[in-house]
């Protein structure tokens, strides 16, 4: 556990948020009183847990398609008016 004053907090804010985010612990303190404490999320189980709620699925194995060869859609005018007019034609 690692201590350390609001105001050098603010000065190196990015060298304690790594410090925390490689598994040390950090209590803030002002005026020499503890006020919070600052560790890193082990973000890994929640991933397992999401994926085991089925919020989430895994990413595929193979490789994401691309989209070269495929050949473009030829417009004219507004793009944002396009997608306005699809929307308004599907409604």
């Amino acid at each position: 556990m690692v201590e350390v004053g609001v105001a050098q907090l603010r000065r190196e804010l990015k060298d304690w948020l790594d410090r925390a985010g490689s598994g040390d612990e950090v209590v803030i303190t002002e005026r020499g009183r503890p006020i919070a404490r600052l560790t890193g999320i082990d973000i890994a189980p929640l991933l397992d847990r999401l994926t085991q709620d089925g919020q989430i699925s895994p990413a595929p194995d193979q490789p994401r398609p691309s989209a070269r060869g495929i050949q473009r859609v030829a417009t004219s005018g507004d793009v944002s008016a396009l997608v306005t007019a699809e929307r308004d034609a599907k409604r």
